[in-house]
């Protein structure tokens, strides 16, 4: 794979596809990890005395209310905060007034453009690859550098597009990304797959890979109840994906040696933060009760399971995360990997959001900063932004 480092973009405009798809409440940024990692690319490219070109989505755009609410412009406050330079903003994603700033520009002067997804508002010419769209922007640098792993499975005129028209290469955070995810082909053994999430429709082509590599898939979240349902246990009213029973069952039915549900739950009646819960076997459930996070049983097993990992891989929280009382046991097995220095992949999205919450996520092998990118790796699909590379 061509990485950056193969091209020589001494003194060139580089235009560098970042994934700046972060957190934001108020003008404020809760969470900073993604712009953080765009920060050793951005910088090898100032070394370098380039002119730097910054895409990046926010969000999505369906109506005009979503345009202000998906606003780029706090990211350029915050990203000069980091780089402690200048990055001046473009209110448009094209046109004279970007295309001057652009022709205005000295070496070592960064921009950040507007949201590409600005340009979904009519006929999703971003998330379709437009190739007018892909052109134009292709045309305001003279290298392409894709470093936003979370959107490289994705075919957008952003990436695919500009990637097109000009030579291209990855960032180092798409590198660092393809290097500790390609451990888990040949992985080391024993290697466990924790997984958790709501719905199993979303990992049934994860699961089927992995259960042939892995040594056990510990299995918690609401996608534990699916399996458990398939087993013919009282849910109560727990989360039901029902479309994948039969995908559970023939699972449950070929690799019941590797599969391991939880045995007990926190359990309450309503899905709310304030009720209080009590821990409950699976075994013991009610019609009127739902488990929301795995009990202190399931934790003691996983834990059992995970200390003789030579290698985990981690996609998911185990409970509901977003409530406060439901994050305990996820917070707890992320403190046991920690603290026995198991090599550890978390596999993007929201458990490397709880890890980060928690205080973890710098402190394990690896936090990756794709979701869905992840999982369709991990799945074995080709990914559009990097098969135009290649």
């Amino acid at each position: 794979m061509k990485t950056i480092k193969d091209l020589n973009i001494d003194n060139k405009k580089v235009i560098i596809r970042c994934d700046f798809n972060v957190p934001i409440k108020d003008n404020k940024i809760i969470d900073d990890t993604r712009i953080a990692s765009a920060l050793e690319t951005i910088n090898y490219c100032l070394k370098r005395n380039c002119k730097i070109i910054l895409l990046s989505h926010l969000g999505r755009i369906k109506e005009e209310k979503d345009l202000e609410n998906n606003d780029l412009y706090p990211i350029s406050i915050h990203l000069s905060k980091l780089l402690n330079k200048k990055v001046m903003f473009s209110k448009t994603t094209r046109g004279k007034e970007l295309e001057s700033m652009i022709d205005n520009m000295n070496n070592k002067d960064i921009i950040l453009v507007q949201n590409t997804r600005y340009e979904d508002l009519f006929d999703k010419k971003e998330s379709k690859n437009d190739f007018e769209l892909g052109k134009y922007w292709a045309s305001l640098g003279d290298f392409f550098i894709n470093d936003a792993f979370g959107t490289i499975h994705r075919a957008h005129a952003s990436n695919v597009g500009i990637a097109s028209n000009i030579p291209s290469a990855i960032g180092f955070l798409v590198e660092k990304e393809l290097n500790a995810l390609s451990s888990l082909n040949v992985p080391d053994k024993p290697f466990i797959v924790l997984l958790g999430g709501s719905k199993v429709s979303d990992k049934i082509g994860v699961i089927e890979k992995l259960v042939l590599k892995a040594d056990k898939i510990l299995i918690g979240g609401g996608m534990a109840f699916t399996f458990l349902k398939a087993k013919n246990f009282e849910i109560g009213k727990s989360l039901l994906d029902e479309e994948s029973l039969d995908f559970c069952k023939n699972i449950l039915k070929n690799y019941s040696d590797k599969i391991i549900l939880p045995v007990d739950f926190a359990v309450t009646n309503d899905f709310n933060n304030e009720e209080d819960y009590r821990q409950k076997d699976i075994k013991d459930f009610s019609i009127n009760e739902m488990g929301l996070d795995i009990g202190n049983k399931t934790k003691t097993l996983f834990e059992n399971h995970l200390k003789e990992a030579n290698l985990v891989l981690w996609n998911g929280p185990l409970g509901v995360y977003e409530f406060d009382k439901y994050r305990k046991n996820t917070d707890e097995i992320l403190k046991f990997i920690v603290n026995n220095n198991i090599k550890t992949i978390l596999g993007g999205g929201d458990i490397v959001a709880a890890a980060t919450t928690a205080g973890y996520k710098d402190k394990v092998f690896h936090a990756s900063t794709g979701g869905g990118a992840t999982l369709e790796y991990l799945e074995g699909k080709k990914l559009p932004g990097l098969e135009v590379i290649k």
